[in-house]
């Protein structure tokens, strides 16, 4: 198990690290540091500073950059970027401007139909195509061609982590980075917090986790849509039948001029297009960002379309094994006044600058992580259903080692190749020897029943 790095030991990096007014290299950094670490080592202390968001990472692998945030020394762990203005296009502050007024100024307005249905699918591009080729060589990860959502779950446990937190945080979540990272890897809930928000980023976790475990599954479709509501507003509703459901009613958006469609069957009929248009869409971030725009702008379900937005906006990434999108560093402020602006204007030119900033970011938080954690396990990655049936088989029925070991070798018997046979009996056993109160939750597993397994196991 990896030795748990100390806040005294990041702090050593960051104070060397101040000698670096342009961002430096890991060899640059090593060099420089007043005691020196290994390399793994110091990749690892880097890697966790980026988590953390006290420093920064540019690019990926050997082209890695690093350097700390704009104006600070070290700042506090979950401390938000508010420089994002600075990058705002003409346009985007004209958006505003003019979505800053107080509400009795500005024109009441209802769903345009026009607006989506003059959309074309790869002929109308919301993204420009020198946009589209800096996204993709931002998220591109390796050149190999890999199983959907392979990238996903090798940085599984921070994305957990970090969408939970901002996507959350961008809804007016309170709970901090910290106390969000002890709910979800200790199932610890933050006193003083209301128990919304505890469910909000617990409902948050449960769709990522659906995003990965179904990844060559998921698509524009009601299955997908649909299923990731109901994750996101489960016990959050004021009708528990309303999860996973088109709405049936009107609905408001608090603090703007717009009114959303009010008629079921229009609601219907547009939600479909969308998928439609989604789907017909070729370019993973063009895709994305369209999700991001029409999802709230119809306002499909009867709360929560925002995050399903942000979670549906994953969807082409996970697909492709692009970086993932955790809206890291995006100001509350900006990103609510950019939606308003498609709301109210049907205009996305200040959504746009979001995005992009939203995705530089996570791709640099990504960037240190890839290095520190290595290549996955191509292997583990391929028979990853099959472990977990062994595994869930063997702890969910209390066997104690001799019966796990037979089950382990009758369903290794399943696998054709006989060296492969070897090989993931060898894998299983490991992964059974090294279950414990910390990890056993990635298999799905009760707390019961691990606890009544290693009575039997021991």
């Amino acid at each position: 198990m990896p030795k748990k790095v100390t806040e005294t030991e990041l702090t050593a990096v960051l104070k060397d690290m101040a000698d670096f007014p342009q961002p430096a290299s890991l060899e640059e950094i090593a060099g420089q540091l007043s005691k020196p670490l290994a390399r793994r080592t110091l990749q690892r202390r880097l890697a966790n500073l980026v988590a953390e968001e006290r420093l920064v990472a540019q690019g990926s692998g050997s082209g890695t950059r690093y350097q700390l945030p704009q104006g600070a020394q070290a700042e506090p762990l979950g401390t938000i970027a508010h420089d994002f203005g600075k990058v705002l296009s003409p346009e985007a502050k004209e958006i505003k401007r003019i979505v800053s007024q107080p509400a009795s100024r500005r024109q009441p307005v209802g769903y345009h139909r026009s607006f989506l249905e003059n959309y074309r699918p790869n002929v109308t591009r919301y993204l420009p195509p020198a946009l589209r080729r800096k996204l993709a060589a931002l998220g591109r990860i390796t050149g190999e061609a890999q199983p959907a959502g392979t990238y996903l779950r090798k940085v599984m446990d921070r994305l957990l982590i970090d969408l939970s937190w901002n996507s959350s945080r961008l809804e007016g979540n309170t709970y901090s980075l910290l106390e969000t990272q002890r709910l979800l890897e200790l199932g610890e809930s933050a006193e003083g917090k209301a128990a919304q928000e505890t469910q909000m980023i617990l409902n948050h976790k449960a769709a990522i986790e659906m995003l990965a475990d179904h990844a060559e599954e998921i698509g524009f479709n009601r299955y997908t849509l649909c299923n990731l509501h109901a994750l996101l507003s489960e016990n959050l509703l004021p009708d528990p039948a309303g999860g996973g459901k088109l709405r049936a009613h009107a609905v408001a958006i608090t603090g703007s001029v717009f009114h959303p469609l009010e008629m079921p069957s229009a609601i219907e009929e547009c939600f479909d297009q969308i998928m439609a248009s989604a789907s017909a869409i070729d370019d993973a971030f063009e895709q994305a960002f369209f999700a991001m725009v029409h999802l709230p702008y119809l306002q499909p379900f009867e709360d929560v379309n925002k995050r399903v937005s942000r979670l549906a906006a994953n969807i082409p990434l996970v697909q492709r094994n692009l970086g993932p999108l955790s809206f890291v560093d995006v100001p509350q402020s900006d990103y609510t006044n950019a939606i308003m602006g498609v709301y109210e204007l049907n205009r996305v030119d200040y959504l746009r600058d979001v995005f992009e900033w939203a995705y530089e970011r996570s791709c640099a938080r990504y960037a240190a992580v890839r290095q520190s954690i290595g290549e996955p396990d191509l292997f583990r990655m391929r028979h990853r259903e099959r472990l977990g049936k062994v595994i869930t088989a063997v702890v969910g029925g209390g066997l104690d080692k001799r019966a796990a070991a037979a089950l382990v070798r009758q369903e290794a018997k399943n696998i054709p190749d006989a060296n492969e046979q070897k090989r993931f009996a060898e894998m299983a056993e490991t992964e059974l020897t090294s279950l414990h109160g910390g990890n056993f939750v990635r298999y799905r597993l009760r707390p019961a029943q691990f606890e009544a397994w290693q009575k039997t196991w021991l």
